[in-house]
C-alpha cells in the first residue's frame, strides 16, 4: 500500500470496536454505486488541492484547552481543500457543491492531529444510519427516474437535507469560504475543566459568486487559484470555537446551536507553500477525525468515529 500516513488504518479500527463494520462497508459501497470507480480518488471529496502551512494558537486557546497545538508555538500544517462528491472532474462553480477543508496539524512530538471540516452551517442528517440512507437515496434516484424519486422523497421527511445544501454558497477562491466544524468535540484545559466546542474557520474575507459568475468560470478555477495565490501572498484563516452552553446538545450535527452562543478565537492558519504534484500527495493523505491530542476528545456524537472508519476502508480500497 505504500507509504501510511502517520495516522495508520489500525487507529479507526480501534474506535469503537467492529461493531460498525456493516454500516461503513455499505457507505463506501454506496459512494462507488452513485459515482463510479475512479482509480486513485476518493470516493467523496475527489477533486482537491493541499498547501501547507502554519498554525499559531492564542492564549485563549491554551485557556480552554491543554492540547499541544494551543501552546503559542508554530505548529506546521497540511491542508486539503476539495469539492463535495466523488467525480474528480466536477466543475468547482458546480451549485448546491458543499466545499472541505481537512487539516493535519503535525505536533512536536511527531504525532498528527487532524480536522476536517465543511462549507455548511449544519449537517444534511442526523446519524451515521441517516447518511447511509440518504446516500441509497441518491444512489437510486438517477436523472430518469419518475418524480418524485427516492431522493425527493428522503429530503421530504428529512428537511435539514435540502437546507443543509441551500446553506453552500460558491466562493471565488478556497481562501474566500467559511468552513464548519459540524461535530461537537469536547476541550479539557490543564485543570480537567470540560468545554464542549464546535469549529469555525473564518477567511480574511468572503466572497461568493452568482450562479451565472460561477457557471461561467474555468472548471477548475478553485483548484488553480489556490497554488498561485499562496505563492504570491499568505493566506489567512482564523481559528474558532463555538462554546456549548449547558443543556446544549452535542450529539447531532444537523442541529446547529444558537447564533448567540460565545466564539473564541483560537489562532490563525497561515498558509503559503503550494505543493508540486499535488494530484499524487492527496493520494497518500489520511485525514482521520478521531486523530486527537490530548486535550481535545469526542463527545458523544458518533459521527467522527464512523467517518474514520469508511475514510480508512476507503483508503485502503484507492491504495490497495
Amino acid at each position: 500500500m505504500g507509504d501510511l500516513p502517520a495516522e495508520s488504518l489500525s487507529t479507526s479500527a480501534t474506535a469503537g470496536g467492529d461493531d460498525d463494520a456493516s454500516l461503513v462497508t455499505e457507505i463506501v459501497d454506496t459512494f462507488y454505486k452513485i459515482y463510479g470507480a475512479h482509480p486513485g480518488y476518493r470516493v467523496n471529496h475527489a477533486k482537491g488541492v493541499v498547501v501547507k502551512g502554519s498554525f499559531v494558537a492564542t492564549p485563549a486557546a491554551a485557556a480552554l484547552s491543554r492540547a499541544p497545538l494551543f501552546d503559542g508555538s508554530r505548529i506546521p500544517i497540511t491542508v486539503r481543500f476539495s469539492n463535495d462528491g466523488g467525480i474528480p472532474t466536477i466543475p468547482d462553480g458546480a451549485p448546491a457543491n458543499p466545499k472541505g477543508m481537512a487539516i493535519k496539524f503535525h505536533l512536536p512530538d511527531g504525532s498528527e492531529a487532524v480536522m476536517v471540516i465543511l462549507a455548511v452551517k449544519f449537517f444534511p442528517v442526523s446519524t451515521p444510519e441517516s447518511f447511509r440512507d440518504l446516500l441509497v437515496a441518491i444512489s437510486e434516484s438517477p436523472e430518469d427516474a419518475p418524480k418524485p424519486n427516492k431522493l425527493d422523497q428522503f429530503a421530504a421527511s428529512h428537511p435539514t437535507v435540502p437546507a443543509a445544501f441551500a446553506s453552500a454558497g460558491t466562493p471565488d477562491s478556497f481562501a474566500h469560504e467559511v468552513y464548519r466544524g459540524l461535530n461537537a468535540f469536547i476541550f479539557v484545559d490543564k485543570a480537567g475543566n470540560r468545554q464542549a466546542v464546535r469549529y469555525v474557520m473564518t477567511p480574511e474575507e468572503v466572497v461568493y459568486l452568482t450562479g451565472d459568475e460561477a457557471a461561467g468560470k474555468h472548471p477548475d478555477y478553485l483548484i488553480d487559484d489556490l497554488p498561485q495565490r499562496v505563492a504570491k501572498t499568505p493566506v489567512e484563516f482564523h481559528l474558532k470555537a463555538q462554546l456549548a452552553a449547558p443543556g446544549d446538545q452535542t450529539n447531532d450535527p444537523s442541529q446547529p446551536w444558537p447564533d448567540d452562543r460565545p466564539l473564541v478565537d483560537l489562532g490563525v492558519l497561515t498558509l503559503d507553500t503550494p505543493v508540486p504534484d499535488t494530484l499524487q500527495v492527496q493520494k497518500n493523505l489520511l485525514f482521520l477525525p478521531i486523530n486527537l491530542p490530548d486535550g481535545i476528545e469526542l463527545s458523544d456524537d458518533r459521527f467522527p468515529v464512523v467517518r474514520s472508519k469508511v475514510y480508512g476502508e476507503a483508503f485502503a480500497r484507492r491504495t490497495g
